[in-house]
């Protein structure tokens, strides 16, 4: 899976949560269970908790193998 800023957190946790949500506990955001959490882009979850977007896609593209 290759993430970019559009991409949904739901998609992603689905995809690999062990691997995805300590980069996103890490960066403040720990409702990830929530539906409006998991229904929004990497991009969003980024503006909302005042983080550099493309460092979370990349942080996120390793963790994944990408």
């Amino acid at each position: 899976m290759k993430v970019t800023k559009d991409t949904i957190i739901g998609d992603i946790l689905d995809f690999n949560a062990e691997a995805a949500a300590p980069i996103f506990f890490e960066m403040g955001m720990h409702c990830l269970g929530c539906p409006s959490s998991r229904g929004e882009s990497v991009g969003q979850a980024c503006e909302v908790h005042g983080v550099d977007a493309n460092e979370i896609v990349d942080s996120l593209n390793a963790a994944l193998g990408e």
